[in-house]
């Protein structure tokens, strides 16, 4: 049965959304200052690319761990843990003599960022429920996009000012800041009489009973697979359009951020349309968006189209993962509220998971080839559509339990 719903005030419902930019904004800040970080640790491009790997692989384990703690301890103990474990990392990695050491400390950080997201998604399911918890994902989809625009953006404007050790710093503050609000403004949104008992094996039954739901599956691989194409897209896209196509980095920076908008509003679309026409039937209309953008990216690869070709058919692909994103968290999680928390971490995994293997194979062909972009993204989208019989029907409860 479905929990009830509580009362949301807009401080906690802003936490919730802060909780969610720990991922985004810990991968794209970052980015302007990577080429100043490489040179002054001694580095090379290729090894310092894997802070960013470490990241994302720490950010998909750490919501495996945190998902089902927080279903035994409460959402709130784990969280404030995490964010204060990503406080303490995000200062390791500002005073990293080594580029080994910054790998190590950004995967811790990345362990603790994933606290956060995987708090925000199931807490968002302890007090909200119907038609609100679509437009409560609807919503952290639309953060998500946010934090893709101004991280980059912030990153730049703190490179002005300050060099790659002051920007991990400001994650720092930022840690600090949401450590406060949380402290202040975040109480616990799962009761005891509603928290799992048990151990590991309970954990494993848990996870049995996930798997064994066609519905919960089809949402997940629908979620790790069209992230992978977001993050080949991430990975591959300044390469491809500053190298091959010629833009200036003001010119990708607008290529960006028309796409970071795509992503901002269709993700809003996407949870409203789920919320008022249909969960399934958005999806599939996400996933059609999707395939029609990737196909175009790997036409445009074959056959060398222009600029246009590629630059429509990135929005679209973005655009249609956005549309995608709010009903896919809803199908998953919403028959789950007494497992919110592991279910969360399984959506999490897949979604860096999936993303942090694509995206180092958009590289395969070197930085003038931009073949192995289009066939990682029409790969992963054709899965994508392929998983969607699974979403069909849910399985009666008592033969998932």
């Amino acid at each position: 049965m479905p929990a009830r719903e509580q009362a949301v005030g807009r401080p906690l419902a802003v936490v919730l959304g802060l909780l969610t930019i720990f991922g985004p904004i810990s991968m794209d800040l970052y980015l302007p200052v990577l080429p100043a970080l490489t040179v002054e640790l001694q580095s090379t491009t290729s090894v310092a690319q894997l802070t960013i790997t470490a990241c994302l692989l720490g950010l998909a384990i750490g919501q495996l761990v945190a998902g089902p703690l927080s279903d035994r301890l409460g959402r709130r103990t784990p969280l404030l843990i995490g964010v204060v474990a990503y406080t303490l990392t995000s200062v390791l990695c500002a005073l990293s003599p080594t580029i080994e050491t910054l790998i190590v400390a950004r995967f811790v950080q990345g362990l603790a960022g994933g606290v956060g997201i995987v708090i925000a998604q199931a807490a968002g399911r302890d007090v909200y429920s119907g038609a609100k918890l679509i437009r409560y994902y609807g919503r952290l989809t639309v953060l998500g996009g946010l934090a893709a625009i101004i991280g980059p953006v912030i990153g730049g404007q703190l490179a002005t000012v300050t060099d790659w050790r002051g920007v991990f710093l400001f994650l720092a503050a930022v840690g600090v800041a949401v450590l406060l609000a949380s402290l202040v403004v975040f109480q616990e949104t799962l009761p005891v009489n509603r928290r799992v008992s048990g151990g590991l094996s309970h954990t494993l039954q848990d996870l049995r009973r996930l798997l064994a739901d066609p519905v919960f599956v089809g949402a997940v691989l629908i979620t790790g697979f069209t992230y992978s194409a977001v993050f080949a897209y991430l990975s591959g896209a300044t390469y491809i359009l500053q190298g091959m196509y010629g833009l200036s980095p003001q010119g990708y920076s607008f290529a960006f951020g028309l796409n970071s908008l795509g992503f901002v509003v269709f993700g809003f679309v996407g949870g409203r349309l789920a919320e008022r026409w249909s969960e399934r039937g958005t999806l599939a209309v996400g996933l059609l968006m999707t395939a029609a953008g990737a196909l175009g990216l790997l036409a445009t690869a074959v056959m060398h189209l222009p600029l246009i070709a590629i630059v429509l058919s990135l929005f679209t692909m973005v655009s249609g993962v956005a549309v995608t994103s709010p009903p896919a968290t809803s199908l998953a999680l919403k028959e789950y509220p007494d497992i919110a928390g592991t279910a969360s971490s399984l959506l999490g995994l897949a979604r860096y998971a999936f993303g942090g293997i694509a995206a180092p194979l958009v590289g395969i062909g070197g930085a003038n080839d931009a073949v192995p972009f289009g066939i990682v993204a029409a790969a992963s989208a054709a899965a994508a559509v392929l998983c969607l019989g699974l979403v069909r029907r849910r399985r009666d409860p008592d033969q998932i339990r």
